[in-house]
């Protein structure tokens, strides 16, 4: 389960190692952000969802 303020750095790094270490990843699409809104949209909607489950916070119960 990933979230954090640097959606181009951190998030993303985090995302692609996890996924090639063969976790299960989920991205809280509304708990990461980036400076660039730009480069954030990007990652979000074209590479994100290649490695990643996203989802929002309010969907979480539905993992339990």
């Amino acid at each position: 389960m990933l979230a954090g303020i640097s959606t181009s750095g951190v998030v993303l790094s985090t995302l692609i190692d996890a996924a090639d270490r063969g976790y299960r990843v989920y991205v809280l699409t509304d708990g990461v952000g980036d400076s660039d809104p730009e480069t954030h949209q990007v990652l979000v909607d074209k590479v994100f969802p290649t490695r990643a489950h996203l989802l929002v916070t309010t969907r979480l119960c539905e993992l339990l």
